[in-house]
Order: C-alpha cells, then sequence, then structure tokens
C-alpha cells in the first residue's frame, strides 16, 4: 500500500537506548510520502539520559517530519474526532507505556492518541522495546496482541542470556508493519530471533 499522503502519528516512549534505530525509520516514512506528526510522552521531553536530552531529541524529530511535536494531552486531543490519523506508531513502546496502554490509561500524549486511533477504527503500530516482556509485563503484550486494530512490528528477545525477559522490536521493519496494518493485516512472523541481529 502507498503511504503517500497518509497521516500517520508517530509517538516516542522512553526508551532512549532505541531511537538511533527508530529514526531512520521516521525518514523512511517522510521519503514515501507521509505526514508524520510526532507526539512524545512527558518522559522523553523532560530526561537527559547518556543518549541525549530531550529537548535535542524532539528538535530533530521536528526537522526530520517538518511538524511541531505534540508534547501535551491538551495538544493531543484533536487527533481524535478533528484530525484523525489513519495510523498511529509507537516506536519505542516501552513496558510502562505498554501496561498502561494495555489497561485503558492514557495518561500521555503518546496514550491519548493512541486510544482516540483506535476509537475511530483505525491501525495502531507497536515497536516494543521493554526489559520485562517476558515477565510480569507479559500479560499486558498478550492482552494488547489480540486487541483488534493493534499490530506489532515482528520482535524477540534481544539478549537472552543477560535479559532473557527483554523483547524489542526489528524496527527496519516499521515501515512495512505499517503498509500492513493500513489494509488490516499483520505481517508475519511477529515473533523473531532478533538477538541474531546483534552477532
Amino acid at each position: 500500500m502507498s503511504l503517500k499522503g497518509k497521516r500517520i502519528g508517530f509517538g516516542l516512549t522512553g526508551s532512549h537506548c532505541t531511537y538511533d534505530a527508530v529514526f531512520p525509520e521516521i525518514k523512511r516514512l517522510v521519503q514515501a510520502g507521509a505526514e508524520v506528526i510526532p507526539i512524545v510522552t512527558f518522559t522523553v521531553k523532560n530526561t537527559e539520559t547518556r543518549f541525549g536530552n530531550g529537548e535535542d531529541w524532539i528538535q530533530r524529530i521536528e526537522d526530520l517530519t517538518g511538524n511541531k511535536a505534540i508534547d501535551s494531552i491538551v495538544k493531543a486531543e484533536p487527533l481524535g474526532p478533528k484530525e484523525p490519523l489513519d495510523c498511529m506508531v509507537i516506536a519505542p513502546l516501552t513496558g510502562v507505556s505498554m501496561s498502561k496502554f494495555a489497561n485503558a490509561i492514557n495518561d500521555s500524549p503518546v496514550l491519548m492518541t493512541a486510544k482516540a486511533t483506535l476509537r475511530n477504527l483505525k491501525p495502531v503500530v507497536l515497536g516494543i522495546s521493554t526489559n520485562d516482556a517476558l515477565g510480569l509485563n507479559g500479560i499486558n503484550l498478550m492482552r494488547l496482541m489480540s486487541t483488534k486494530n493493534v499490530y506489532f512490528i515482528p520482535y524477540g528477545q534481544d539478549d537472552p542470556i543477560k535479559k532473557p525477559n527483554s523483547m524489542v522490536a526489528k524496527m527496519s521493519l516499521l515501515k512495512e508493519t505499517v503498509e500492513a496494518a493500513l489494509e488490516g493485516k499483520q505481517i508475519q512472523p511477529v515473533i523473531i530471533e532478533k538477538y541474531k541481529d546483534n552477532e
């Protein structure tokens, strides 16, 4: 499916170590002709880590997409019925945001937009990055896996020996996942041998 002219919300949550894998995929969406609307959590906006500070990441995504980042729930509200998206992407999706989304909690701009997109019967694409996917958060992952109009970028264990509960999406499949989701399809396989990417 062509992405030309599609309005795609792109939500960033606080898995800062994953941003370098995500930003080239945002560029691919833009190059494919999509209008990408950046949306960030409060953690992204206000946190400084060894991977950079929030202001710099927000500036980078604004420069890449040509759109101002939505950084408050009030700013996110119009993306419901007034200015609906064709698709919402959350990548990376942390374990915290995943558990909130699975339990219908919308306390951030990203989650507000994701819930609004589902309410509009449009696809939400998730790119997980969590150290707890095979731990206590597994129940939330499976709840979202079985939720209508929710699709996953294929994911797998990134370090089965040192972090056996950790799973991360293969972000290089983001664009293909979005294209399939817009046709109501989940690309397969969903669960992959992600750790081999690091070999």
